[in-house]
């Protein structure tokens, strides 16, 4: 993983010669190398990536056995690794963790706040126990999928635009008319610039799917890592943008949230490992982002964002 044996010695605590000893050793035991050794950094040899393979899955065996001893014995204790995304997830934990932690108090909780992708190499490494994360079915890999709800994806536009004034749509979160949002055409917003997240994320590659699909071609002002940011930037009166209907859960000044026709909506999902083990714990934390986001849906007063 590092390419590099100082720094790999350094992430397993041990100095470059006790390493260097450990792969000499090993290498001789087998009678090939196990890499090819340059400047530029090491590479497996053919027998490294057999070796490394086998390895990984022997890992893999350890913890999935561990998962299952420890819901036998009855201290309940062990580890359990979680990935959430930015901004979202933090909410999700803090919420949860309390309940958590008095059903389970010897487990520990390892937590990783990484974006989609990096939840998936992380479960198919299986430096994961669980991700959560908000995806397309198109997104989803070979892993397993758990479904925890459905969220729509909202159209926000600063406040000030004359748009929102004509179709006097519900702004406030809480109050009765915030069940009701209107539906916009994309087309009135041609001639307005746009923010939108990164190429590469999982939710760029869904709202450039439905601008596809309404045959919409936005002007891009700006790209960022963080659906706050977009916000920020509608608020000032700069752009336009699409984000999880999560994010109008709670008062925005100075940006409209909007329904498309279409409803375009993608689902919340717990993911694990293909035939993995999902012991008490874990299967726990589960039903409980679960009926955190049910919780959210009835608190929000909007029906239609979380099914």
């Amino acid at each position: 993983e590092e390419r590099n044996l100082t720094r790999a010695a350094e992430k397993l605590f041990i100095t470059p010669s006790a390493l260097t000893q450990q792969l000499n050793h090993l290498e001789k035991d087998i009678g090939t190398p196990l890499f090819f050794r340059s400047r530029n950094g090491w590479t497996p040899t053919e027998a490294g990536e057999i070796y490394l393979k086998t390895a990984r899955e022997m890992i893999n065996m350890r913890n999935e056995t561990y998962k299952q001893l420890q819901d036998i014995v009855t201290t309940r204790k062990g580890l359990l690794s979680v990935g959430f995304p930015p901004e979202r997830g933090v909410p999700m934990f803090t919420s949860v963790y309390p309940d958590f932690h008095h059903q389970f108090p010897s487990v520990t909780v390892q937590v990783s706040e990484v974006s989609v992708r990096m939840q998936q190499a992380m479960i198919a490494k299986g430096e994961l126990d669980i991700g959560f994360m908000s995806l397309c079915e198109n997104h989803q890999t070979d892993d397993e999928y758990i479904f925890i709800a459905k969220e729509e994806l909202l159209l926000a536009v600063p406040s000030a635009h004359p748009i929102c004034k004509s179709l006097n749509p519900a702004t406030d979160i809480g109050t009765d008319t915030a069940a009701i949002r209107p539906e916009i055409d994309l087309d009135s917003l041609s001639n307005e610039p746009f923010a939108r997240m990164y190429k590469g994320s999982t939710i760029r590659e869904f709202v450039d799917e439905i601008f596809r699909q309404e045959s919409f071609q936005p002007t891009v002002l700006f790209e960022t890592s963080r659906p706050r940011t977009i916000l920020q930037m509608v608020a000032s009166g700069m752009c336009c943008g699409m984000v999880p209907g999560y994010y109008a859960d709670r008062p925005h000044p100075g940006v409209t949230f909007f329904s498309l026709s279409s409803h375009p909506s993608w689902n919340i999902m717990a993911s694990c490992k293909k035939g993995s083990y999902l012991n008490q714990a874990a299967k726990y934390f589960i039903k409980l982002a679960r009926e955190y986001w049910t919780n959210l849906s009835k608190s929000s007063g909007y029906s239609g964002k979380y099914v």
